[in-house]
């Protein structure tokens, strides 16, 4: 299981990605689970990080969904209209 930072922000969307891609090459099995539980400070850039690494995650035949969205993050995401994207472990 790979987890997010207690922060993601635009300041730190791409150290944050790096850091997913890093953690998912390393993934043996057939999913990988991103850890949302400790995200407490975020705005848009996290999901756009969350959508790249679920498009990485797809590209290497893996499946993906996140354990712990914060009610917050999930309305973003509803509102953007890309929840279904986000599927929930």
């Amino acid at each position: 299981m790979l987890v997010l930072p207690s922060e993601l922000t635009h300041l730190q969307a791409r150290a944050c990605l790096q850091m997913l891609v890093q953690g998912l090459r390393a993934q043996t099995g057939p999913a990988v689970v991103v850890d949302a539980s400790a995200l407490q400070h975020f705005d848009s850039a996290a999901l756009a990080v969350l959508l790249e690494f679920r498009r990485e995650s797809l590209a290497l035949g893996k499946h993906f969904s996140i354990r712990g969205l914060s009610p917050r993050l999930a309305d973003l995401a509803s509102l953007y209209g890309i929840s279904e994207l986000l599927p929930a472990a």
